[in-house]
């Protein structure tokens, strides 16, 4: 990805290492309705929308996710508030597919109530979690109807996997070639496949409020707990901490709502309360790279406001890492 034109100077917390990323961090701004690629510099790469990016009449409000397709050419962004998720061409800055009606939830054909981490499979359809549906939605290429629907579509979530599901909040790719699925509502973790067997279910050990969690390897897991204090959680599917990060001071998380590996050991979180996005050395518990100012929301460059979502730049991205659905 090329700069903006005319540049933007690095913008990073004092003291940050920048050789800690293996290459660009796409952020979904929240607040700011945005999503820009910064390089481990702080320097702001890509944005959109920029002036212009969008049609008339069309809007980007509140993205609160967003990950690379498998073939690295689009971004699937999920604004879970405005019952809409967006699929934009990076080279030409288009929105270019949408599911769902901007601002107007609903469950039934092209319809969304609070949908939670759109990703892309390789085979081109779309995995989500529907929060207030209660249900798990995979939606064939271009098309406007689910084609699979994971659990009872309801009003009233309950832990019942595979047929009902606790308010589910993401379900991401394993090595294996099943999903992780989070509920927020008793605060599981469910292995799913997509023929929709459950593999097991677990609790992450002490977390208030489990959001987005992924696997580092097999038998391991990384999940956010999106609370004040937050905190960071490695586990393993009998429910047993095998890491945890409780900043405190400047470190102290507030809401986090992801965190995912990085090549290097270390983990990258977007610090959703806090405006920023941080990396976290699991040997030290020290933040050894932050973009974003603590608790001051901003949308000049090096300021974020409300991040809720983040990636890796191909080839490092979470579905280059681990391809989604075998």
């Amino acid at each position: 990805m090329a700069p903006l034109p005319g540049g933007t100077a690095g913008h990073l917390r004092a003291g940050s290492d920048p050789s800690v990323l293996p290459g660009m961090v796409l952020i979904a701004d929240r607040s700011n309705s945005r999503l820009i690629v910064v390089d481990p510099q702080g320097r702001i790469r890509w944005q959109f929308p920029r002036p212009g990016d969008l049609a008339p009449g069309q809007t980007f409000r509140l993205p609160d996710d967003a990950f690379f397709t498998p073939d690295g050419r689009h971004i699937l962004a999920t604004q879970e508030d405005r019952a809409v998720i967006s699929l934009i061409d990076i080279a030409t800055h288009r929105i270019v597919y949408r599911y769902g009606r901007p601002g107007a939830p609903g469950s039934g054909p092209n319809r969304l109530s609070n949908p939670d981490d759109a990703m892309m499979l390789t085979d081109g359809s779309i995995l989500l979690a529907d929060i207030k549906n209660c249900r798990l939605l995979r939606i064939a290429p271009g098309t406007h109807a689910p084609e699979t629907v994971f659990g009872r579509t309801t009003r009233w979530c309950l832990h019942q996997p595979p047929t009902r599901w606790g308010a589910p909040n993401g379900a991401f790719p394993m090595r294996d070639g099943h999903f992780l699925v989070t509920e927020i509502d008793g605060d599981w973790v469910d292995e799913l496949s997509l023929d929709g067997h459950v593999s097991w279910s677990a609790h992450p050990p002490g977390v208030a409020y489990p959001s987005d969690t992924n696997e580092i390897s097999p038998g391991r897991y990384l999940t956010a707990d999106y609370s004040s204090p937050g905190q960071v959680v490695i586990f393993n599917r009998a429910g047993t901490a095998l890491w945890r990060f409780r900043g405190t001071g400047a470190d102290a998380l507030n809401h986090p709502s992801l965190a995912l590996p990085l090549p290097n050991g270390d983990v990258i979180v977007n610090d959703d309360y806090n405006d920023r996005v941080v990396v976290i050395d699991p040997a030290t518990d020290k933040v050894v790279w932050q973009y974003g100012i603590t608790g001051r929301p901003g949308a000049a460059a090096g300021s974020l406001n409300n991040p809720d979502g983040i990636d890796l730049v191909p080839p490092h991205s979470l579905l280059d890492t681990i391809p989604p659905g075998r």
